[in-house]
C-alpha cells in the first residue's frame, strides 16, 4: 500500500505538479485549498486520470483553526497522513514600509504559522508509528535577503531553517524531512504578487513547476535534506553563500525590478505548457 500523501496550496503551480507526481506514483491524496470547487474538480480529475483514492478539504490555512480541522476531520475519517507537503504560501512586492501590515502578516500566517501548525500535528503520529516523510517549500528566497520582497524572503528563511534543525532533531526516529528550493517558476506566484515585468519573471532562470515537483517527489522519497531543482540555481545558491548579505540583497533587488513593457516577452504558463 503507497504512502499517503497530504499535498497544501494544491490547485496550481508547484503544489498541483506534486499532486500530479504523487497521483502518477500511486499515492493515495489528501488535497488542501482554500476554494472548494476548484478543489474537488482537480480531486475528481486526479482520481479519473491516476485512479487513486483523493480526498479534497477545503480550507483556508491563514485561519489558526484549518489545520486542527484537518486532522481532526482526517482521525474521525481513519485517514492516516504519511506524507506532509506543506506547499501552500505566498508573497507581496513592494517597499517595506508601504505594504500593508494586513499583507506582511497575512504572508506569516500562511508561510510560517501554517506550516508550524500542520507539523505539530502530524508530525507526532509518525513518530509514533515510527515512519513518515515531510516535505517543506522553501524557495531559494530562504538563502538570502530579498528587498522590494522582504518579508517574503524572511518568511522562507525560517521555512528553512526550521526544516534543516528538525531534520537532525529526527534523526534516528524513522521520519525525514526535505525543504524543496525552486528558484523562480512558472506559477501563480509572480502575477499574484504582481511580479510578471520583474527582470526575476522575463529575464531570469526560470523553470517549468513540472521539473520542480518531479525534483521534490523524488528528493522527498529518497529523504534529500536540500533539494535546489536546477543547475543553475545550484550554482546561484553555492555562489551567493560566499557574497556578503548586502550584495546578495543588491542582486536581489535588481532581479525584482521591473522591465520596461516593450521588452517584456514572458507571459505565465509560457514554460509550463511548454513541458
Amino acid at each position: 500500500m503507497k504512502e499517503t500523501a497530504l499535498v497544501t496550496g494544491c490547485t496550481s503551480g508547484i503544489g498541483l505538479h506534486l499532486a500530479h507526481e504523487f497521483a502518477a506514483h500511486g499515492h493515495p491524496l489528501v488535497l488542501v485549498a482554500p476554494d472548494a470547487s476548484e478543489l474537488r474538480a482537480l480531486t475528481n480529475r486526479i482520481s479519473a486520470e491516476f485512479g487513486v483514492a483523493a480526498v479534497s478539504v477545503a480550507k483556508d490555512l491563514e485561519h489558526e483553526d484549518a489545520a486542527e480541522d484537518i486532522f481532526y476531520r482526517l482521525q474521525r475519517e481513519g485517514t492516516e497522513v504519511d506524507i506532509l507537503v506543506n506547499n501552500a504560501g505566498h508573497g507581496f512586492r513592494g517597499k517595506s514600509w508601504e505594504i500593508p501590515l494586513h499583507k506582511d502578516i497575512s504572508m506569516v500566517r500562511l508561510n510560517i504559522e501554517a506550516i508550524l501548525r500542520m507539523t505539530k500535528l502530524f508530525l507526532p503520529p509518525m513518530l509514533a508509528k515510527g515512519s513518515g516523510r515531510i516535505l517543506n517549500t522553501a524557495p531559494v528566497a530562504g538563502f538570502e535577503p530579498g528587498p522590494m520582497l522582504n518579508v517574503y524572503h524572511s518568511t522562507k528563511a525560517f521555512v528553512l531553517s526550521y526544516s534543516e534543525g528538525l531534520s537532525v532533531e529526527l534523526e534516528g526516529t524513522g521520519v525525514s524531512v526535505t525543504a524543496l528550493c525552486p528558484g523562480p517558476t512558472d506559477t501563480d506566484f509572480f502575477p499574484k504578487a504582481d511580479m510578471i515585468g520583474v527582470v526575476g519573471f522575463q529575464k531570469g532562470n526560470l523553470m517549468a513547476p513540472q521539473e520542480v515537483a518531479k525534483a521534490g517527489y523524488s528528493g522527498v522519497m529518497e529523504g534529500e535534506l536540500l533539494v535546489i531543482p536546477g543547475a543553475m540555481n545550484k550554482a546561484l545558491v553555492a555562489g551567493r553563500r560566499v557574497l556578503t548579505e548586502h550584495a546578495q540583497a543588491k542582486l536581489n533587488e535588481a532581479m525584482y525590478q521591473e522591465v520596461p513593457p516593450e521588452k517584456q516577452t514572458r507571459a505565465r504558463g509560457d514554460k509550463e505548457n511548454q513541458t
